[in-house]
């Protein structure tokens, strides 16, 4: 334990020269407001600052028409590498397309995915590493994630967003350890759960191990039998963890900042009730999760989300999440006579 400690060194060469970032690019709008295209210009330049190779920092964008020809600009001008699909899909094809990219060459150990939004802060990717490191020492298992775990969700994402990513990820948690007791694989969280009782899963910081990355992204995602928005964009976040814990890798988190309230959000302008249920959804049919414990774990978890007392409101949008996911799970469009969340008289 104590000789990991002092890696810092090391972990910085490994960052300088073995590491690779993926910035999937997306533009809602053509032309892009002046503040999000600077916030990419910003991002880049700072993971490029980090990487000893501009080559190993690449722009994705997520379709030629949302940002092509800004992204060739900036790659030109810095040397990042590019590579652009045809047509706009979701974030986890620019991840994906960019980490293959990537991964071409042999010399990357680590794969990192963020944001363009300047919310992923490059200084701080060397605590990854050092937690990929230190994963990896310990267990000698080369398959590893590690997720930045934000200090607040509601800072960065508003209330109503950090309640409704409470909700998912702790479903997401039941899931998991479910999957690993019927799979006869213990769900190894001894590095991810030190602060908190569920991980951050859908954090948009992280960084995987080359046999991790190789495992996620070489292949297409499973779409569960749902339509593909449900898991290339909504899930954009839930499909590398669950494939990578399919997969056996280990699970670690570190703290990273974030700004107080993000500059820009793609997800913010999304329907917030079909994206939240996706991210149900997605991981409750790959994991194979019979419906009635996926719907008994959210009446388990709605009563506790503090957004339940901004009545009728927060409550009303919990229920329809609660809805949406029932009925595609069993094809129920009415709920049973006395399906509610419940939750005690008394505190």
């Amino acid at each position: 334990m104590g000789a990991s400690r002092h890696t810092r060194g090391e972990a910085q060469g490994i960052l300088e020269r073995h590491t690779g970032v993926v910035i999937p690019v997306y533009f809602a709008t053509v032309p892009p407001k002046t503040e999000a295209r600077e916030l990419l210009e910003d991002t880049l330049h700072a993971y490029v600052d980090q990487a000893g190779d501009p080559a190993s920092v690449c722009l994705s964008v997520d379709g030629e028409e949302h940002g092509k020809e800004i992204a060739e600009a900036l790659a030109a001008s810095t040397g990042a590498s590019i590579v652009v699909a045809e047509r706009n899909r979701g974030k986890f094809q620019a991840a994906m397309l960019g980490a293959r990219t990537l991964l071409k060459n042999e010399t990357m150990r680590y794969i990192a995915v963020v944001d363009q939004d300047g919310d992923h802060f490059a200084n701080e990717l060397l605590n990854f590493i050092r937690m990929a490191k230190h994963i990896g020492a310990e267990t000698g298992i080369e398959r590893i994630i590690v997720l930045g775990r934000r200090i607040s969700k509601h800072h960065p994402m508003g209330f109503l967003r950090g309640e409704l990513e409470e909700l998912a990820d702790r479903v997401l948690q039941d899931m998991l350890h479910y999957r690993a007791a019927t799979a006869g694989r213990p769900l190894d969280l001894r590095y991810a759960t030190l602060l908190e009782e569920f991980p951050d899963f859908h954090s948009g910081y992280k960084v995987y191990s080359r046999a991790t990355a190789h495992d996620i992204f070489d292949t297409d995602p499973d779409a569960a039998g749902l339509p593909e928005d449900a898991g290339l964009r909504h899930g954009c976040e839930v499909i590398p963890l669950v494939e990578g814990l399919e997969m056996g890798a280990v699970l670690g988190v570190v703290n990273r900042s974030t700004f107080n309230e993000q500059p820009v959000t793609v997800f913010g302008g999304l329907d917030r009730i079909r994206l939240i249920a996706d991210k149900i959804l997605w991981p409750a049919r790959r994991l194979e999760i019979p419906p009635a414990f996926v719907l008994q774990w959210m009446r388990n978890h709605i009563p506790r989300l503090l957004l339940t007392t901004l009545a009728p409101e927060g409550r009303e949008e919990v229920m329809q999440i609660l809805e949406m996911v029932r009925e595609t799970l069993t094809g129920h469009t009415e709920p049973p006579d006395g399906d509610s969340p419940g939750g005690p008289l008394f505190l």
